[in-house]
């Protein structure tokens, strides 16, 4: 579906100015989620990088209006009804951008409750593999959809779906350890919050090897098909 998206960016000006609006919410979500990340794992969240980060969290919001805004106004001039598939898709896609970039500020404002550095264990490490795995998934996108990349975007999303289950597992040996209650929240709190980051990386994706109404949805029998 995205492929047929990508066609219709490259048909108009209006829709040109949609693409480079969804270009920028890519970049910008991918900063937010590497600031967040260094500021949750190094325990150094500054006054001044988290006001960044919620400035960059202005952005998106913008950015995700200025786009639902401009979707209106192009599917209201006669003519563009067979662009309504793909404005819809974009609409969606754009919403996934937006709530990563709510989930990369709730991880940054984990520093409120906890209680000092990580430590250092077997449980801090996993979460370091899951985090590192979920920002090369992301960073991965804008290449992986330039291109239309069928292959990478279904490796990806195989990636994805094993990186959520290893979160699930994470959480219940969250619940079995001896952490304080401080950092326990905080450990599942991150955990959660890379598992829905990586969902709407993975709903992005979908789009590459879905059709429209089943973006979002990816079963393996259907997109190894």
């Amino acid at each position: 579906m995205f492929r047929e998206l990508l066609s219709a960016f490259r048909s108009s000006d209006p829709l040109r100015a949609m693409e480079k609006n969804f270009s920028e919410m890519l970049i910008i979500g991918y900063e937010m989620v590497i600031s967040a990340g260094e500021m949750f794992f190094t325990g150094a969240a500054s006054p001044e990088d988290r006001t960044e980060l919620y400035r960059r969290d202005v952005r998106v919001n913008k950015l995700q209006r200025q786009i639902r805004k401009q979707v209106v106004a192009h599917l209201s001039v006669h003519g563009n009804r067979p662009d309504v598939p793909y404005s819809l898709l974009l609409v969606s896609l754009v919403k996934d951008l937006e709530r990563i970039g709510d989930y990369a500020k709730n991880i940054a404002d984990l520093d409120d409750i906890r209680s000092g550095a990580l430590v250092e264990d077997g449980i801090t490490l996993e979460l370091q593999q899951i985090r590192r795995g979920v920002e090369a998934s992301f960073q991965a996108l804008s290449a992986v959809i330039g291109n239309s990349d069928r292959e990478r975007a279904i490796e990806l999303i195989q990636q994805g779906r094993d990186a959520a289950h290893r979160c699930e597992a994470l959480v219940a040996r969250i619940a079995r350890s001896d952490y304080d209650a401080r950092t326990t929240t905080v450990l599942v709190l991150g955990t959660r919050y890379y598992k829905r980051i990586g969902g709407h990386v993975l709903n992005v994706l979908s789009s590459i090897v879905m059709p429209i109404h089943k973006i979002d949805y990816y079963d393996e029998d259907e997109i190894l098909e």
